[in-house]
């Protein structure tokens, strides 16, 4: 499958940017300052990472996520941080290995973004339903993808295809220095900026509108990473990745494959196919 010589060009629609400013004196008790969440990143070294991949724990310094959050949301056996840690440890014998991007995993409390009667599925690795026919995908596949997509690189930019209920932006706005994030349908954008305003992520710009057109007035973008399946990647969304970027998206129908597509030249893309993988599929308009 490759991405190269394909030309398929879409007619552009306005996007709507929607920002939030909250209130100073909204949700201060459940507030996760951005760089609480970059410390757990950055405290994992590489050393942590190698035994990782032979163990059965997930080791990460003592405070670095409790700390950033308000207790009561840490309580209780079904979100303790030792499930979490137990989640992340089970990414990591999947094949994941950036320590950064499994301390992202660990840093996210995954069950906010989920209904309160999910909370002790939450950290199953196992993609869940967030309503609309749409799922949180599951943890191996999210940590998966961004490996793939930064490949040990700090990004500035990053392009999400499918915010769905906010999950994966929050995990990659602790990879990278600015996260743009679309979804086409309405009530799933407002789901999630209603879970991300409490942690008061400064750096995640969520947009209501057609993810299959992109964010031309932002590109470019040093990755870009669907969470939807297409039949192919559009061409749109190939001329908004920068020359060196890497974008990482399932693609396929019944059978599908994660496909990793890099930019190597103005007007040309390399092509791989990575293993397989199941998405819901990517839909263009917006509802």
């Amino acid at each position: 499958m490759t991405a190269k010589d394909k030309r398929f060009p879409l007619s552009l629609s306005s996007v709507v940017n929607q920002k939030d400013k909250a209130s100073s004196g909204t949700n201060r008790h459940t507030a996760m300052p951005q760089t609480a969440m970059r410390n757990a990143a950055h405290h994992m070294s590489g050393v942590a990472a190698a035994k990782l991949a032979k163990s059965q724990e997930m080791h990460l310094p003592q405070g670095a996520v409790s700390g950033s959050l308000s207790p009561s949301l840490l309580s209780g056996p079904l979100v303790s941080d030792g499930v979490r840690r137990a989640m992340v440890a089970r990414v990591a014998q999947q094949g994941v290995k950036d320590a950064t991007v499994l301390a992202a995993l660990q840093a996210v409390p995954r069950h906010l973004f989920l209904e309160s009667g999910m909370a002790s599925q939450a950290y199953v690795d196992a993609s869940l339903p967030i309503g609309h026919h749409q799922t949180i995908s599951q943890p191996y596949i999210v940590a998966r993808m961004i490996e793939i997509m930064c490949n040990g690189s700090k990004l500035e930019r990053v392009l999400e295809i499918g915010t769905g209920c906010g999950y994966q932006a929050a995990v990659l706005s602790v990879m990278v220095k600015e996260v743009y994030s679309i979804e086409r349908i309405k009530a799933l954008h407002e789901l999630a900026k209603s879970n991300l305003r409490p942690m008061r992520i400064a750096n995640i710009r969520l947009h209501y509108g057609d993810g299959m057109l992109g964010l031309p007035a932002q590109a470019p973008f040093d990755g870009i990473i669907l969470a939807a399946a297409g039949i192919e990647v559009p061409q749109t969304l190939l001329k908004q990745l920068r020359v060196g970027g890497r974008l990482v998206a399932p693609v396929g129908g019944r059978n599908q494959v994660l496909q990793l597509i890099e930019r190597v030249s103005t007007y040309e893309w390399n092509s791989s196919v990575l293993e397989p993988c199941h998405f819901v599929p990517l839909h263009s308009g917006v509802i």
